[in-house]
């Protein structure tokens, strides 16, 4: 009986500490600071789709939560068929009356694509622009220890006035479908809504393994009656929680206007960010002190290093030469849209990290914060980039500036971002276009003196106008997809190395669309474009002759795959699918990784890849047939119905090996490869089916000779 008292007892002391845990874990979440509390304003939400709130239906209101939109079906299935329009989004919120005497903000990480913000039905502000964050202040429209109605007018219509302006490249998801967040301050405090920034940018100069000097820019704000006498106090610590160094001085806040406060720390024997290698992350706490109580907080991230791109060379990090290993990334998900969780983004990243890949290009449009964020800590090197994307209309200047100010001052603090992306292939006019890419070029600068600016072209030379106002040319080109053949990048990228040599030249994008129930034996270099018909297979070879020519190559700093993941195009059918891109790496679902994708990751990956290729390419034509197979685990044998084939080849690269002239059987074949490194052993395995009838038939069911005749048209 005593023996069970202690163990009741012991369990109670167990269940006690979890809650105390628990509790202060929930505590740290919603705040960041003794005087800034920041808390998820999420969950109940109204939503109701409707051209204005005077025709609004009071029970068809629908409860949601954020993040939430409504194209997360439309927009996938099925061609030109998507709402984009107006919606509206209500909650109720009531302040505790204590809050009467502080700041409330709300803070929205993405509405697409033009929200109007009103409390009691009131306007409070509005924003152009879906993929950047915005901070709205509603410290006077709120009644305190009262129930508001907090309001949101939402509309995803094509503008020529925002950017994107149509939705021909990728589709903007209407709604609220990242995050909102409720942050209450003091009435002195670090700028909320100076473009939704952190309020405190962090620079670094001189950067080596002696030391580096690190200037903070803090911007303070006092919304009382009378000037502040504070402190502001800035600690640098390291990734264990000591303090590397600090700096702190007096300052007294005004009561008008905004002010910047500069302090200059210097970091002796910094521990390098070295990207994936070594993502050492140092922690940056800026706090302001009255009275000796701290009333506000912000905490940032740095990664101390030194980028530098040098021309027909590389990228050097640290001055350590750095493989640019790059993929582009699409945001949104089968089923989901652009409405994702943390658990969603993650899993994007570690899909991109088991590629093997070293950079991430996230196209077209600033992306969540949680991807810049993660980037940091995983070691990834990253292109961020705004939306002004595939067409000009002349109206979108002043948003295209404003998204790209936006873009600089939320994510200036990453280490992991080395180049800020301008356009993308944009063109006519090309007097306006030009002069706007400058000025965006001029603005990037004034705004981050110290990393990249880059510019996209469709077009496969250096020398188009639009093109030659940024520190790096990018070059989006699709041999063999669009026209020609694959192999045509050997003689594009010879004929740059001699007739551009100075350049910064970055291939962009690069790829084919892969529809994994659309397969075919015999693979030529030409693409399907223009047809229907878009084989994994084909795609597969496409990236083995490519990135082989990439790899020799190091006159392009860096490449990157268009695209990771399959996304929609609400616009197009392609593959046979409506509203589709089918040129990533790993299906929309996240679910099945193509051929390709091991391709990539047998070539970059630390990782052990063994891997048998056209494993879905299930029914066989031909009775002898070559057998691919990726190793970077040494040389593999391959073994067809329990006999062993030992001729091989070399493929493009050292972990391509071909087996030509293996024999089928009639029916059913077992294809088994294995191989051994470091004592340890790797197996992979696949099934074909051959008969000669199969040479009447493709995927879908479709007669070959019908489908040929359909591409060669």
């Amino acid at each position: 009986m005593q023996n069970n008292t202690k163990e009741i007892a012991g369990q109670a002391r167990n269940d006690s500490m979890k809650k105390i845990i628990f509790i202060l874990t929930l505590l740290l979440s919603v705040s960041t600071s003794w005087g800034r509390s920041t808390l998820p304003f999420n969950e109940g939400w109204l939503f109701q789709k409707a051209d204005s709130l005077s025709v609004a239906v009071e029970d068809a209101w629908q409860l949601v939560n954020v993040p939430h939109t409504w194209n997360a079906e439309d927009m996938q299935i099925k061609k030109n068929s998507f709402y984009a329009g107006t919606a509206f989004y209500k909650k109720t919120y009531t302040p505790d009356a204590a809050l009467a005497d502080k700041r409330v903000f709300l803070r929205f990480q993405g509405v697409a694509s033009v929200a109007d913000v009103y409390v009691n039905g009131q306007f409070v502000d509005n924003h152009k622009g879906g993929y950047a964050a915005f901070a709205v202040e509603i410290t006077k429209a709120l009644k305190y220890g009262e129930a508001n109605e907090i309001g949101v007018k939402v509309n995803n219509s094509p503008r020529k006035d925002v950017i994107p302006v149509n939705n021909t490249l990728f589709g903007v998801y209407g709604g609220i479908y990242r995050p909102v967040e409720l942050i209450v301050t003091e009435k002195v405090n670090i700028a909320v809504t100076d473009y939704a920034s952190p309020g405190v940018y962090i620079r670094q100069r001189d950067v080596t393994k002696m030391g580096a000097y690190i200037d903070l820019k803090v911007k303070l704000e006092n919304k009382d009656k009378t000037a502040k006498p504070v402190r502001l106090l800035t600690t640098i610590y390291e990734a264990n929680g000591k303090i590397k160094t600090k700096s702190e001085q007096s300052v007294n806040v005004l009561p008008q206007g905004r002010q910047q406060i500069t302090q200059n720390l210097v970091v002796y024997t910094p521990h390098l960010w070295q990207g994936l290698d070594d993502p050492y992350l140092y922690k940056v706490v800026t706090q302001v002190i009255a009275d000796g109580t701290v009333i506000d907080e912000v905490v940032q991230p740095l990664g101390v290093r030194k980028f530098e791109l040098k021309a027909a060379d590389g990228m050097y990090l640290n001055g350590k030469k750095t493989p640019m290993y790059g993929v582009c990334r699409h945001q949104d998900w089968w089923g989901l849209g652009s409405a994702l969780t943390g658990e969603q983004h993650d899993t994007d990243l570690s899909i991109i990290k088991e590629i093997g890949a070293t950079t991430i290009r996230l196209a077209h449009y600033q992306q969540a914060e949680r991807m810049y964020a993660k980037s940091d800590s995983i070691g990834f090197l990253v292109w961020a980039e705004i939306p002004f994307v595939n067409r000009v209309t002349t109206e979108e200047a002043d948003n295209a500036k404003q998204q790209l100010v936006e873009l600089i001052r939320q994510n200036y603090n990453h280490p992991s971002i080395y180049i800020w992306g301008l356009h993308n292939e944009v063109y006519k006019p090309h007097d306006y276009t030009n002069a706007l890419t400058a000025a965006l070029d001029d603005l990037a600068k004034t705004e981050d003196p110290d990393r990249y600016t880059a510019s996209v072209s469709g077009y496969s030379t250096v020398y188009q106008a639009t093109n030659l106002n940024a520190d790096v040319q990018g070059i989006n080109h699709y041999f063999g997809w669009y026209g020609g053949k694959i192999s045509d990048i050997n003689q594009w990228v010879e004929g740059m190395e001699t007739n551009f040599p100075n350049y910064k030249v970055i291939f962009s994008e690069y790829g084919a669309e892969a529809n994994v129930s659309q397969q075919e034996e015999v693979i030529g270099e030409v693409g399907r474009y223009f047809s229907q018909f878009y084989p994994e297979t084909f795609a597969t070879k496409f990236h083995e002759i490519q990135w082989s020519v990439i790899a020799k190559h190091p006159y392009l700093l860096a490449s990157y795959i268009w695209n990771t993941f399959d996304f929609a195009t609400p616009v197009t059918t392609q593959g046979g699918v409506e509203a589709r891109n089918m040129k990533g790496l790993v299906t929309f679902d996240r679910k099945l990784k193509k051929d390709p994708f091991y391709w990539y990751k047998a070539n970059w990956s630390k990782e052990p890849v063994l891997y048998l290729t056209q494993r879905r390419a299930t029914e066989r034509e031909n009775q002898v047939t070559p057998v691919t197979v990726y190793s970077n685990v040494g040389t593999p044998r391959l073994f067809v119905n329990g006999t062993e084939i030992t001729a091989f080849t070399h493929g493009t690269t050292a972990v391509h090996y071909i087996f030509n002239d293996v024999p089928l059987k009639l029916g059913e074949n077992q294809l088994r490869v294995t191989a051994e490194k470091g004592g340890k052993s790797y197996e992979d395995a696949i099934v074909w089916n051959y008969s000669p009838d199969n040479k009447k038939i493709i995927s879908g069911g479709q007669p070959k000779e019908k489908t040929q005749e359909h591409i060669g048209l």
